[in-house]
């Protein structure tokens, strides 16, 4: 069932768990992750970029999920969030379409621009019951790249967040703390500026760049108030892996719904997985009520 984002991510805070936000490409992966909810029992959101958008098209990934989250996984919460919005209008259209939650991410920009752009987008969406979900410290990286290294994985200043949360009034907070886009070899969660970032600002912290991440350095993590973790890299990883491996396997298989329907099975697997990590598998019983 599709759910304000707020529903979920507030029982997270309460229950000491984390969600896992994972980003989708095509029907494939849509019906992957929500397979996986239900498997699990767990509430899941799915987040779209605006790639994934320029790809699929906003109305058409939008009737998608809403379908899915009816029919599939009618049984679970899924929160459907747009993933590093680049600007007000593309922001704007999400907010329009039906998103409950948006992340508009300004932070490449000076903070001062950052704040006034992130103040523009809140002021529309909190008229709306939209959350908004703010950046600070700009994440490095590249979206399905694994195996690399990375010479400096940036920081975010303490205060430079603080003072964005404060002027800003968004709903959650995702800030640079030692994580990557990708799949990196010297990732890691700097935990102390973590712990900080959480005393000082009291909001729903987001993960960015969670494929990376080791999976004892993960629980710590979520044990310090992460809220929110997102994963890309690893859906696309194991999406690609298993279309490779059947369309090696079948040269001269002719429907292409044979050499895809595996990839659902293969998203779904590594969804449970991050369910589970986080903690919030098992939170949802028959008839939708937490546990």
């Amino acid at each position: 069932m599709l759910v304000h984002i707020k529903d979920i991510v507030n029982k997270a805070e309460q229950g000491g768990y984390a969600i896992g936000a994972f980003n989708v490409t095509n029907l494939e992966s849509v019906l992957g992750v929500a397979q996986a909810a239900v498997k699990a029992n767990s509430p899941a959101i799915i987040q779209v970029s605006e790639s994934a958008i320029r790809y699929m098209g906003l109305k058409p990934i939008t009737h998608i999920v809403s379908t899915v989250a009816k029919n599939v996984a009618a049984k679970v919460p899924i929160a459907l969030h747009l993933d590093h919005g680049s600007s007000f209008d593309s922001v704007f259209e999400c907010i329009n379409s039906g998103f409950t939650s948006v992340h508009i991410d300004a932070s490449s920009l000076p903070l001062d621009e950052n704040i006034n752009l992130t103040k523009q987008v809140v002021k529309v969406a909190h008229a709306k019951h939209v959350w908004v979900q703010g950046e600070v410290g700009a994440m490095i990286g590249g979206h399905g790249n694994t195996n690399n290294f990375l010479k400096k994985i940036p920081l975010a200043d303490l205060d430079e967040v603080i003072k964005f949360v404060h002027e800003t009034k968004v709903d959650t907070i995702a800030a640079a703390v030692g994580t990557a886009h990708g799949v990196y070899r010297n990732e890691d969660i700097i935990l102390s500026l973590l712990k900080a970032i959480k005393k000082s600002v009291n909001l729903p912290f987001v993960l960015h760049g969670g494929s990376g991440v080791l999976n004892s350095q993960m629980k710590k993590a979520i044990r310090e108030g992460v809220n929110i973790i997102n994963i890309g890299t690893d859906l696309k990883v194991a999406f690609c892996q298993s279309l490779i491996k059947v369309c090696l396997e079948n040269k001269n298989e002719t429907d292409p719904r044979n050499l895809l329907k595996p990839t659902i099975k293969a998203i779904e697997k590594v969804a449970v997985e991050k369910m589970k990590l986080f903690g919030s598998a098992g939170r949802y019983i028959v008839g939708g009520v937490e546990t």
